[in-house]
């Protein structure tokens, strides 16, 4: 990717995780919510995501967005992820396709199929994870109204793939954490997308050729329940980490 890259919700965590480990990789463009507190080493701009006129400036001149802007709160009541949501990507995709911008990367999420892992009626095949996994083909499955604002973000991309001939690619992130990943191993674990494979995941984002895909970004631990084969195949996504071998000691090791 050589042209500019828009990182909308740039000021958030997995915004910064991205920035942090891809600062030198692209020439950034950043937008924000509300002006940061420090002065961004990239052109920046604030302003409501679901705002055209807003979004329109940050965009003109880009090759791609990675799209991560909205209400992160699994608890976020409808009104909050329908305005910041679903609007702000319809938004997005608008914005996108006026400015001659040939990529978006949106920041879907595992709770676009979080009833899948929640819910007793389940098929069994679903809940053991031993041998079944989920790769993106099912179909979406919130277990919350945020889960629904991202699954209709994926649907969303899917019409302005099909109608314009973008490139989309929907990851849905699990569980990104700096620190040690969560005790809860069922969940917690499972679903842990470590911060180095956060950045590298959304590189292959940019770099690699598809046309409309679904992926799920997580790290390469033992017992997932997300496929990382459509990753792997269509991005080139080489996880480093795995949640049951890491500490903070081979992490060190590891990066040095």
């Amino acid at each position: 990717m050589n042209d500019p890259v828009l990182l909308t919700g740039a000021g958030g965590h997995v915004g910064q995780v991205i920035l942090d480990g891809l600062r030198d990789e692209y020439d950034w463009r950043l937008m924000f919510h509300s002006e940061p507190a420090k002065e961004p080493d990239f052109p920046y701009w604030t302003g409501e995501v679901q705002d055209y006129d807003d979004v329109a400036p940050a965009a003109e001149g880009v090759g791609a967005i990675i799209h991560l802007a909205g209400d992160p709160r699994p608890s976020a009541p409808w009104k909050s992820v329908l305005q910041n949501n679903i609007d702000g990507t319809h938004t997005v995709y608008e914005v996108a396709v006026d400015e001659g911008v040939e990529k978006v990367v949106y920041a879907s999420s595992n709770h676009a199929v979080g009833a899948f892992e929640s819910d007793e009626r389940t098929p069994e095949m679903y809940r053991t994870h031993d041998e079944f996994r989920l790769d993106g083909t099912e179909l979406p499955r919130p277990g919350n109204k945020y889960g629904i604002s991202k699954a209709t973000g994926e649907i969303i991309g899917r019409y302005y793939h099909d109608k314009y001939d973008l490139s989309v690619c929907n990851v849905r992130i699990g569980n990104l954490n700096e620190n040690h990943p969560p005790i809860d191993y069922e969940r917690g674990q499972a679903m842990w997308l470590s911060p180095r494979d956060c950045a590298h995941i959304h590189q292959c984002t940019l770099e690699a050729d598809y046309g409309y895909e679904i992926v799920y970004g997580i790290s390469d631990n033992d017992r997932k329940y997300y496929s990382l084969e459509r990753a792997k195949e269509v991005l080139g996504y080489e996880p480093m980490d795995n949640s049951a071998e890491w500490s903070g000691e081979e992490k060190v090791v590891k990066e040095q």
